[in-house]
Order: C-alpha cells, then sequence, then structure tokens
C-alpha cells in the first residue's frame, strides 16, 4: 500500500528554513499587529501539571496510542510509540530501529507536512475521545527532536546578531512547532520575539530588548 492510500493531502507545507534563514530586517510596518504569539503552538512555556491534569494528558496520550496503532496497522508500517507528558502537553512518539526507521519516515514527508497532518488527526481522534481540544505533540523517528536542535542552534545564532548590530533579525517562515522553539530560545536569551505574517508564510522576528 503507498503512503498516498492512508495518508491525507496536508492542507500546508512546512517550507523549513531556507538556508541559514536569517535575514537582517526593518521592523514590521505594524508590530503591534504582530504580536506575540495568539497560536497556541506560540505559547510560553506552560508549569508542570498538578495530578489531575497530569492523568488527563496521559489519557490523551493513551487515546493517541490507540489510534496511531490501528493507522501503523493501516499502512504496514512498523514501530513502537512512546507515551509521556512535556511542558504541560501529551506527547507520543513513534520510533523503530534499522529499516522499519526507514520505512516509518515515510509517516513524515519530506518537509514534515505527512507528520503535521497526523498530528492533526490524532488530536481530533483524542478530541473525538475525550470531549476536549488537545493540544498533544506528535513525533515520528526523531524527526522533531532532530528538528528542534537544529532551529534551537539558528535561534541562538540569530540572537548573536541582534546583540551585535543591534538590529532586528527576521528569520524564514515556519510552523508553529518551530516558531514556539525559537520564541523559547529568545526568550531565555532575554530578548524579544514576535510573529508576523499569515500561514505558511508566518515568521518570527527578533528584536532586541525594548
Amino acid at each position: 500500500m503507498s503512503e498516498s492510500d492512508v495518508m491525507p493531502t496536508p492542507m500546508t507545507q512546512d517550507p523549513g528554513v531556507e538556508g541559514e534563514a536569517v535575514e537582517d530586517a526593518e521592523p514590521p510596518e505594524n508590530p503591534e499587529g504582530a504580536e506575540n504569539p495568539e497560536d497556541p503552538e506560540e505559547a510560553p512555556k506552560s508549569e508542570p501539571a498538578g495530578k489531575p491534569a497530569l492523568r488527563r494528558l496521559e489519557e490523551e496520550g493513551e487515546v493517541a496510542a490507540d489510534y496511531l496503532e490501528e493507522l501503523l496497522d493501516i499502512a504496514d508500517v512498523d514501530g513502537d510509540i512512546d507515551i509521556d507528558v512535556e511542558n504541560g502537553r501529551a506527547a507520543v512518539a513513534i520510533v523503530a530501529e534499522g529499516s522499519a526507521d526507514r520505512s516509518l519516515r515515510r509517516l513524515v514527508g519530506p518537509h514534515g507536512e505527512v507528520l503535521e497532518a497526523l498530528q492533526e488527526l490524532t488530536r481530533l481522534a483524542v478530541q473525538a475521545s475525550t470531549g476536549e481540544r488537545s493540544r498533544l505533540m506528535l513525533d515520528i523517528a526523531g524527526h522533531r527532536a532532530s528538528r528542534r536542535r537544529a532551529l534551537e542552534d539558528l535561534a541562538a545564532r540569530a540572537c548573536q546578531d541582534v546583540r551585535r548590530s543591534g538590529e532586528p533579525v527576521r528569520l524564514a517562515p515556519m510552523t508553529a512547532f518551530e516558531r514556539k522553539v525559537v520564541h523559547d530560545v529568545v526568550a531565555e536569551a532575554g530578548l524579544v520575539s514576535e510573529s508576523e505574517g499569515q500561514d505558511p508564510n508566518r515568521r518570527v522576528v527578533i528584536r532586541a530588548e525594548r
């Protein structure tokens, strides 16, 4: 069975970070309109969940795991499912080794677009079961973990450029997940970041502290 037989057509693409993906930028025309960030994916890090909330997030992970196990059977792909809670949200990862890992990467897509679509489907499955909106994060074959490391390095270099020049730096368009990684790094560096534009061209602008 081909990937197109079981995978939905993604609504958006993740163009990724273009090369170094750092451009010196003039301030946006309407910085007040580019508030940081309304998208729940870009929300600041949450406090650790209390016991009732923790149990709810564990339930989300269990529902997601059941849904994803069925999907793996349909796609005829092998993989183990890990469930965790990170930063106040359920986190589910599908992992494999060797040739199974290569097969699993079909569920990621060239730029992660298949992974994004699967994450949305999994969230909908969780919501249908629990009756509550889910912010669950899905990773497949370590794609998000490796992407996070690359983005953290990129954001750190961009922060250095802002400190050295005093000028804003605009990054390439990113997904909500990627923008949140950048926002977190910038906040820890003591600088200011905000998102501007509309998906799929929404991007992060990093500035010196006001």
